[in-house]
């Protein structure tokens, strides 16, 4: 059961997730999941991994369970030299 609060602190479900990123490899959903990220975490990841830096400023680094969803999620990226 999600844990509803008014601070953007609920924790994301699965429908969460993938209304902010639209399809996702399930494997990457579940890793995600197993983070147990708040709703705000998953749109920080999501402002960054679209180029937002303006919101949080530019020299602001992405910490804690927000920088562990943008490796997730770029995890393919990195690996493959051919990609980018």
């Amino acid at each position: 059961m999600q844990k509803v609060d008014s601070g953007g602190t609920a924790i994301a479900t699965d429908a969460d997730i993938k209304s902010i990123f639209g399809h996702i490899d399930s494997e990457k959903l579940l890793t995600i999941l197993s983070l147990r990220p708040t709703i705000a975490e998953i749109e920080e990841a999501s402002m960054w991994l679209s180029g937002d830096a303006d919101v949080y400023g530019a020299s602001e680094p992405v910490k804690g369970n927000a920088s562990h969803i943008i490796t997730i999620l770029t995890a393919e990226e990195e690996d493959d030299p051919g990609a980018g």
